[in-house]
């Protein structure tokens, strides 16, 4: 630190009690488009539904996006959520908040699979139980349900998350994690790490996790010229990498994709979040969004292959618009139920008995110069 000259130290901007309603609005809204991507695109062209809608195939296609928004969410809720935590809290607080409705998402998937799915698709009792871990992908066991892989993509950005809050969650170890991992990002595509690298770098993705912790330290502190640096590298490298995926993904419907519709929508998302972070949306934020958001995850975990299910047993004998747009309001039922009855009192019971937890320190605590290896008061 220069002597003789203090430096403006970063200061949280964040009310400690603030919610982002907005973000919760936008989560619902990532998860519909995916659930629209299955109901009108995937499940008709890739042989899991006997309803098309060739109408709405060419805006429904683009749907596969709301998980790239989804991962840029994670990115910004997920080290907001560890900021201030032990690694303990932090791991009680991951498992309280994904394993509950996962276990009951298993659970219908796996009954109605067998019940009514008339061979669909094969789930077997070793499946079921490995699934029952989250950990699926490391035995290379198959997903009870489709949608599953976005969850072994998102553990290991908590694993990251995790070693951070071991060695103590700062500004500057955040900068270094993010300049570290666009780095590595690099290197693993252009070849000069090989491609076992990418089971932790996560090549595909890593540029959503990484602007989304960025945005988060944009809202809380401010703009500074890392933040205002990574932020459109990982642009760059989102749409870069969203052409070639949307490349794959057509390959595997037999349709191509516009690549200039893909990137336009990775900016759109990008531009949402960056409003977000600099608390332009705030006036769109009401009480009511939480709720919406907090349906999410469930309506994720159950809609694609129960979905698919009832559309083949019921599809010949209702309106395909009536049905869908019914049986997207039944997942949004069953996605409350979850919340209401399963979420809401065992993720607190999870939390209460893994022991009393640590006085938490928000980033409000935390004032520091840029740059400089200050650690949280109280946290870790």
């Amino acid at each position: 630190m220069i002597r003789g000259k203090e430096q403006a130290p970063y200061v949280s901007r964040r009310r400690r009690s603030a919610r982002l309603y907005e973000l919760d609005g936008l989560r619902l809204v990532a998860a519909l488009c995916v659930v629209v991507f299955h109901y009108a695109f995937s499940g008709p062209v890739g042989g899991h539904s006997t309803v098309a809608f060739p109408e709405l195939e060419g805006v429904a296609r683009y749907g596969y996006l709301g998980v790239d928004l989804f991962f840029l969410i994670s990115g910004f809720v997920v080290l907001m959520s560890a900021w201030g935590r032990t690694p303990r809290a932090f791991a009680v607080s991951r498992l309280a908040r994904l394993y509950p409705a996962y276990w009951v998402g298993i659970a219908a998937t796996t009954l109605v699979t067998v019940t009514l799915g008339a061979g669909m698709f094969d789930v077997s009792l070793y499946q079921v139980l490995v699934n029952l871990t989250m950990f699926q992908a490391v035995p290379n066991v198959a997903n009870v349900d489709v949608v599953y892989w976005t969850l072994w993509t998102e553990m290991r950005f908590y694993f990251l998350i995790g070693l951070l809050t071991l060695v103590g969650m700062t500004r500057t170890r955040v900068m270094i994690l993010m300049w570290g991992w666009l780095g590595l990002t690099a290197l693993v595509q252009t070849g000069l790490l090989p491609g076992a690298a990418d089971l932790v770098v996560q090549s595909e993705f890593s540029h959503y996790f990484i602007a989304g912790m960025a945005l988060f330290l944009l809202y809380e502190y401010g703009l500074n010229w890392q933040v205002a640096l990574i932020v459109p590298l990982c642009l760059g490298n989102a749409a870069y990498r969203a052409i070639g995926y949307a490349d794959s993904v057509g390959k595997r419907y037999g349709v191509a994709y516009d690549s200039v519709v893909v990137v336009a929508v990775v900016v759109v998302i990008f531009l949402i979040m960056t409003l977000i972070a600099l608390r332009v949306l705030q006036r769109l934020a009401r009480p009511w969004l939480a709720t919406a958001g907090a349906l999410t995850y469930p309506l994720y975990l159950l809609h694609a292959h129960i979905g698919f299910i009832l559309i083949n047993r019921i599809g010949d004998s209702v309106n395909r618009y009536v049905l869908v747009t019914g049986l997207i309001a039944v997942m949004l039922l069953a996605a409350y139920a979850v919340y209401r009855w399963v979420e809401r009192p065992v993720g607190p019971l999870i939390r209460r008995l893994a022991g009393p937890r640590a006085p938490r320190t928000p980033p409000d605590a935390t004032v520091s110069p840029p740059l400089a290896p200050a650690r949280p008061q109280g946290g870790a």
